[in-house]
């Protein structure tokens, strides 16, 4: 069994990466409305991976003994208005998730919950990827000033993710 104080963290953690999900499939959803399907697939891919997050967790805390609880989302609160808005936002949340991350970690630690350490661990490099890689599209969007070609460019770029 996990700790009180060990168990709530992990289970807002389950709930935060599901709203992860939701984060994405919604700039999926913006990317599409805009007829940029490399944009709208890479965003469907990445709300996959937040749901794999999600039940990687959840199975943690089932086969420590506990049992999960969900909670309601929130309809995602993003201002997007051009594709560059599509990856600072992603950049934004990865950041949010890796900071969640690292609480959950921290009450690893002081409960010294050795298995909880192992499990995050893998969430914290996971997290250093996924910052990177968003911080990698938006530095060229950022760079090609949202000229309709690098844009196209991008979005091609983008599709091949789930080739």
């Amino acid at each position: 069994m996990l700790s009180k104080k060990m168990y709530d963290v992990l289970n807002a953690q389950v709930n935060h990466e599901l709203e992860s999900e939701y984060v994405y499939l919604q700039l999926a959803a913006w990317s599409a409305a805009q007829n940029l399907e490399g944009f709208a697939s890479w965003m469907k891919h990445q709300a996959e991976e937040e749901r794999v997050h999600a039940m990687k967790i959840h199975d943690f805390i089932i086969d420590n003994g506990n049992e999960v609880e969900l909670s309601g989302i929130d309809k995602p609160k993003l201002n997007i208005k051009s594709p560059v808005d599509v990856f600072r936002a992603s950049l934004k949340h990865e950041q949010k998730i890796t900071k969640n991350i690292h609480d959950c970690y921290t009450v690893a630690l002081a409960e010294k919950c050795y298995r909880s350490q192992v499990m995050l661990q893998w969430f914290i490099e996971e997290q250093l990827e996924e910052e990177a890689t968003a911080k990698s599209v938006l530095d060229k969007l950022e760079s090609l000033k949202d000229s309709p070609s690098s844009i196209y460019w991008v979005d091609k770029e983008l599709k091949k993710r789930g080739a």
